[in-house]
């Protein structure tokens, strides 16, 4: 890949000519089609994960596990989807796919970096609960969310290690991101799910991310997905890190901060990536 002579961007075209946007595999592509497909069913969605043996096997595993909150034993596909949903466990797939068609460039670590990953989706998945945002777009976007942060780190390598410099505050990354290189993971992450056709509203929510407040109109997803960012970035939910939440985010969704303090979710569950280790 060749590097680029200038830094920081002044435009995101300019930016995407040297990004080589990884492969969705194929089962990964159907799945998203199902989500830009209003009759999508549980046969459907079934029908597209039994083509990967794997997969199938590996949501199996986490249908018999803690993950999906289910008791007994689950034996068929079709009733995992029956009793916890079709969108959720179309999600897991999804971001099994994801990480399988990603490799992570040199000062990335993998394990740390995908935990992230799921922290952010589980808060997200929790904020969206609590202020009707539909609460799986929200974990599958905030399960992605970082995830352009890879492609910055494969045009502008000798960037990352200043973008990842420890200690890093919640939402400085975006900051440090945007300074050196000209956008920051949210929008290059907006790029790559239109790249990959999702959903246009999720692309949107994903694109404002990082900057929420920027846009002349009020985005919720993106608002949820940025809290939650933050969040993931502090680690556990505390009186602390809420109190670092923007002010103005949490009226905007009428989350009452007393609120969240109160009973959050727990980071270590939210944040276990063995659906990916196998």
């Amino acid at each position: 890949m060749n590097t680029p002579e200038r830094m920081p961007f002044t435009q995101m075209t300019a930016f995407l000519k040297y990004v080589e946007w990884p492969v969705m595999p194929e089962v990964g592509q159907a799945l998203i089609s199902s989500l830009n497909d209003e009759n999508a069913d549980t046969y459907m969605v079934c029908q597209i994960i039994r083509k990967d043996p794997a997969l199938t096997a590996t949501l199996m595993r986490m249908a018999n596990s803690a993950m999906f909150g289910l008791s007994g034993t689950v034996d068929t596909l079709e009733r995992a989807v029956n009793v916890v949903g079709m969108s959720l466990v179309r999600t897991r797939a999804l971001s099994i796919c994801i990480v399988r068609s990603y490799h992570l460039p040199m000062g990335m670590e993998p394990m740390e970096f995908w935990r992230f990953c799921m922290l952010c989706a589980g808060y997200a998945q929790w904020l969206a609960d609590l202020c009707e945002v539909d609460d799986q777009e929200a974990w599958l976007c905030g399960m992605m969310l970082r995830l352009g942060e890879i492609n910055l780190g494969q045009v502008c390598p000798f960037a990352l290690p200043r973008i990842e410099a420890k200690p890093i505050q919640p939402g400085e990354r975006w900051v440090r991101q945007r300074a050196l290189i000209g956008f920051d993971e949210a929008a290059v992450t907006a790029e790559l799910a239109q790249h990959w056709d999702f959903p246009g509203a999720l692309v949107h929510g994903l694109r404002q991310a990082g900057q929420p407040l920027q846009p002349s109109s009020f985005n919720k997803l993106a608002a949820v997905l940025h809290l939650a960012a933050r969040l993931a970035d502090a680690g556990a939910v505390t009186a602390s890190s809420v109190d670092q939440l923007p002010v103005m985010l949490l009226q905007l969704l009428k989350l009452d901060p007393q609120t969240l303090c109160t009973n959050p979710p727990d980071a270590q569950a939210l944040s276990d990536i063995s659906m990916f280790l196998h």
